[in-house]
């Protein structure tokens, strides 16, 4: 299989391998966290949004979140507020 290289220089997402290559985690929750990690700081993460711009349906983001959540790759703003308030 042939690697495809892209001269890097806008439009393209750094990030770690370590949600890649967790053996815990199923392809649609990777792939959600990557999207998500590509998204700007600024985006308002909400699953509405995340349905707009991902081919899944609402149902299919939700199940995705909840792995991601109980793998402790993403928190819920309330739950973000209050570790921060410890």
């Amino acid at each position: 299989m042939a690697t495809i290289r892209v001269h890097k220089t806008k439009n393209y997402t750094v990030m770690s391998n370590t949600h890649l290559r967790d053996k815990s985690l199923s392809l649609k929750a990777k792939g959600l966290l990557s999207v998500m990690l590509s998204l700007p700081d600024n985006w308002d993460y909400s699953i509405a949004g995340l349905v707009a711009i991902c081919k899944e349906n609402e149902t299919a983001v939700k199940s995705a979140l909840n792995e991601l959540k109980d793998n402790n790759y993403v928190v819920e703003k309330t739950q973000q507020k209050a570790m921060v308030e410890e």
